[in-house]
């Protein structure tokens, strides 16, 4: 075991403070990865905020993590010291179920270990990436490639991977009109991705206020959803429409932006439930769909396909003081558009 200096959430809705925690020692597959950069994601404050139900504490949050790897197992063969790496949002799963055998680890039928809030396979709670250090199996650590700088592409490891699997399912690519919902972490990762894909993008956001950070992003059109022309203008026009906001929508309203056979695909996750008149997805053959993360080797690709495209997370770099502050700003939605944490100021 080592210890290790982290920022945790003592108990829910509390704020985080300067700590300690317990890493345990690198095994035969295990590599210790220094870390050097955290994003913070929304779910990070759901959870600390037991927003999605009842959470483990002290809670260490943190699954966007970039760093460089300090020692490996004796096992290790697909990483060696001072390679940068990263790990997102699980680090374990059954390995052995249909999903994990199908690339799929993030569905585990099992239950996948989540990078923090879960209990790992030796009975012991995950802690995730505001710390200095961090130890995985080999087998759920991602290489990052040398063309992405380490701290834009942190977010990748949930928000870049959240975005690009639905988009690659759901065929985003040249002659298709996809729209993103919401111009946040998740939705300019949306758009970045989108566009390098070959889709015409069109961000639909409650105003007009990003829209020159939108088409700088790439996004060929923006629309304020708060203006009911919007919804009038654009009825019938989208083949997949990629919602990123965890607030409830009116999803009636939303599918009827697309067209026949068109899919409403959701990767933002409200507290509450939602309300749906069926005849809205019936009257269109229309999908309304959810999608998680993705698995280990989705996530490589990913990362490949950014750093072939150039694409890193637009990010504010924090120091860990700064968390408390910027988890009020998450909720305001005052971040341009991924708060990043300076691992060194632990």
């Amino acid at each position: 075991m080592t210890t290790v200096a982290a920022y945790a959430a003592p108990a829910a809705k509390a704020p985080l403070e300067r700590t300690t925690i317990e890493r345990r020692a690198v095994r035969e597959f295990d590599v210790l990865i220094d870390i050097k950069f955290a994003g913070i994601c929304h779910s990070d404050i759901h959870q600390a905020r037991e927003g999605w139900g009842e959470a483990i504490f002290p809670m260490v949050p943190g699954h966007e993590i970039a760093g460089v790897v300090s020692e490996v197992g004796p096992g290790v063969t697909r990483y060696k010291v001072g390679d940068r790496v990263g790990v997102g949002c699980l680090v374990d799963s059954c390995r052995e179920c249909d999903n994990c055998r199908a690339g799929l680890e993030q569905h585990c039928t099992q239950g996948m270990v989540g990078t923090y809030n879960a209990i790992g396979k030796d009975g012991e709670p995950t802690y995730g990436g505001y710390s200095t250090h961090v130890v995985v199996d080999e087998n759920f650590v991602v290489r990052i490639p040398d063309g992405l700088a380490l701290d834009v592409a942190a977010p990748l490891l949930c928000a870049g991977i959240t975005t690009y699997s639905p988009l690659k399912q759901w065929g985003a690519g040249p002659g298709k009109k996809v729209a993103v919902i919401g111009l946040g972490g998740l939705g300019h990762m949306g758009v970045k991705i989108a566009h390098a894909l070959g889709a015409e993008v069109t961000v639909l956001s409650q105003s007009l206020r990003k829209k020159d950070d939108g088409l700088k992003l790439g996004a060929d059109h923006y629309y304020a959803t708060s203006d009911a022309k919007t919804f009038e203008e654009l009825a019938g026009s989208f083949d997949l429409i990629l919602s990123t906001v965890s607030a409830p929508l009116d999803f009636g309203a939303y599918l009827s932006l697309l067209r026949t056979g068109g899919a409403l695909v959701n990767v933002g996750a409200p507290e509450e439930p939602i309300a749906l008149n069926l005849f809205s997805l019936i009257g269109g053959n229309k999908t309304l769909a959810g999608s998680m993360i993705g698995g280990i080797a989705e996530t490589q690709e990913m990362l490949d396909f950014c750093a072939e495209h150039r694409i890193g997370a637009e990010i504010e770099l924090i120091s860990a003081s700064e968390i408390n502050e910027a988890y009020e700003r998450v909720t305001s939605s005052d971040v341009r558009y991924r708060f990043v944490i300076d691992t060194a100021t632990i």
